[in-house]
């Protein structure tokens, strides 16, 4: 269970609605049985639902963890760079989410690899997502790695965890980026008032992103990204932050981001990390898919013409 604190930005909204609002993964329904089982108050005391609030007034809500959704194979292409008794490397399609979640249970990379490899639902250290040791968006493409074994779950979540693995995306960025090489380092966490995403914050968790101009092009720049660390939606909210955000993101691009790309121009190109019991280096590489391709080559070179 998450404790969520949320402050009234006005007067007069009812605590219900405006709970209902805020947090859009619960439903109305489910807001309305959390005040009344008392997980929900208002400046420190419980509340009605019909309680109306006053600008500044702050409510804090217990949510529920939600419930994972069934794991069910489901046979469905999937592009295999690598595998072995261990792992997985698997090349994923933009469109397609990691692993079920709350309101969404099929079409999974998860449940495709599950009717590919049976054997993974053996990776069993964390039981609702076996295999899972990182994720990429559901509009995002390219490299993710799976692990088949619980021991090979287990150590390549440690080399996650100390920064081991190589992770380089590429992604087209709004605007002229400059210094050709730089960094941007901003703690993220969850969006106090949209939920649904995340934001820099100071009581959010360290981030750091790497970055290399590839090619500057007309009112976009074309980089290589590596992230040091792995948080949700780290790279679009960084460079969001900095005034270049990733051309296509429809969450954290702003007006008229979206209008040369189909989807958010990122993809995980490069992914090296250690076999998790041979100990060998191993590094793979995904080349730009179709559909982002075809964007950078409708866009001619800054100062071109």
């Amino acid at each position: 269970m998450e404790q969520v604190t949320l402050v009234a930005r006005a007067d007069g909204q009812r605590v219900d609605r405006f709970v209902a609002d805020e947090l859009p993964q619960l439903s109305r329904s489910q807001v309305k049985r959390l005040i009344q089982s008392g997980q929900v108050t208002l400046n420190g005391e419980p509340v009605k639902p019909a309680a109306s609030l006053s600008q500044g007034d702050r409510v804090v809500v217990q949510v529920p963890d939600a419930p994972e959704a069934e794991l069910v194979a489901e046979p469905s292409p999937l592009d295999v760079v690598y595998e072995d008794a261990q792992l997985l490397v698997v090349n994923k399609a933009a469109g397609i989410i990691v692993h079920p979640g709350a309101g969404r249970v099929e079409g999974s990379l998860l449940a495709a690899a599950l009717a590919y490899r049976p054997d993974i639902v053996n990776a069993d250290e964390y039981p609702e997502r076996p295999g899972i040791v990182h994720r990429l968006d559901r509009d995002t493409s390219g490299l993710l790695l799976v692990a088949a074994t619980a021991e090979a779950q287990r150590r390549l979540r440690a080399q996650f965890k100390a920064r081991k693995v190589r992770k380089i995306y590429l992604a087209l960025v709004q605007g002229h980026l400059e210094p050709m090489v730089g960094a941007i380092e901003a703690p993220i966490a969850r969006d106090p008032h949209r939920r649904t995403r995340m934001a820099i914050s100071t009581d959010g968790r360290s981030a750091r992103t790497e970055y290399r101009v590839l090619e500057h092009l007309a009112e976009a720049t074309f980089v290589e990204v590596r992230l040091l660390t792995g948080r949700t939606h780290q790279i679009r909210v960084h460079f969001s932050a900095i005034g270049h955000p990733v051309v296509g993101d429809r969450v954290y691009g702003g007006r008229g981001a979206h209008r040369a790309a189909p989807r958010q121009f990122l993809h995980s190109h490069r992914l090296g990390f250690t076999h998790p019991v041979s100990g060998e280096a191993l590094e793979f590489t995904s080349p730009l898919p179709q559909d982002l391709q075809r964007v950078l080559d409708q866009l001619s070179p800054e100062g071109a013409g």
